[in-house]
């Protein structure tokens, strides 16, 4: 299997392995930056084609944003992505597709043969029934949570892929997003969201709500005075 960014690039010898590892790993970061910046959940992303993923304008702040029609265990749906999202998607879109060269029993027997050179190798770029993320990234990315020692989190719990969509729900929570829409983005319920992300997040408590006094009454000086004269008036 031959992995190649140009018509130009060697098509056998170690450079393939290293191509390869590195188009893996392209990919796998790009998965992460993907997942966190989309709320997808881990199956909903592996099901994604490109023609499910338009690029458009946001009309509130003009800044481009992926319009997302989604696809997993609630059925289907759509969902809008932050703007980080749109360079990963482009490179994506620019990534070419893995096309299979002449392999060494192959070259080989053609020339015991004495057949004719393979045409070279075209490029293929990704088409709109091609899936976004062809490969599993989870191996890889759980393998580089081991490394950095970000496996587990504080509880003693495994952090996952699905720990993307929990970024992307904390995040838009620690800006100020509202709830209600985050929830309806995410497909899920205000009350998951209440019960999983916001009671973890101190800056979703507004301190100048909680903190409220009951103001006390104030009394002037000049009123307690004639409201003392009265009454020693009275007693007379």
């Amino acid at each position: 299997m031959a992995f190649t960014a140009g018509s130009d690039a060697p098509t056998q010898g170690p450079y393939l392995s290293l191509r390869r590892s590195g188009l893996i790993a392209e990919q796998a970061y790009d998965f992460i930056l993907f997942m966190a910046n989309t709320r997808l959940r881990p199956d909903e992303a592996f099901n994604l084609q490109h023609r499910d993923v338009t690029i458009v304008t946001d009309d509130a702040n003009g800044s481009q944003i992926l319009e997302i029609e989604v696809r997993g265990k609630r059925g289907v749906g759509h969902c809008k992505s932050m703007p980080g999202a749109v360079r990963v998607y482009q490179r994506l879109l620019k990534c070419p597709k893995p096309i299979q060269g002449e392999t060494r029993r192959q070259r080989q027997q053609r020339r015991k043969e004495g057949g004719e050179s393979p045409p070279p190798l075209t490029v293929e770029y990704p088409k709109p029934t091609d899936l976004l993320f062809p490969g599993n990234h989870i191996k890889l990315l759980n393998n580089l949570l081991d490394r950095i020692g970000l496996k587990l989190d504080r509880d003693g719990k495994p952090r996952t892929a699905y720990s993307l969509r929990h970024t992307y729900i904390c995040m838009r929570l620690m800006e100020g997003a509202d709830i209600y829409q985050i929830a309806k983005n995410c497909r899920t319920s205000v009350e998951m969201i209440e019960k999983n992300y916001a009671i973890h997040l101190k800056n979703t408590l507004d301190a100048s709500v909680i903190n409220v006094l009951k103001p006390k009454a104030k009394i002037k000086k000049k009123e307690l005075a004639t409201t003392s004269r009265a009454d020693s008036h009275d007693d007379l």
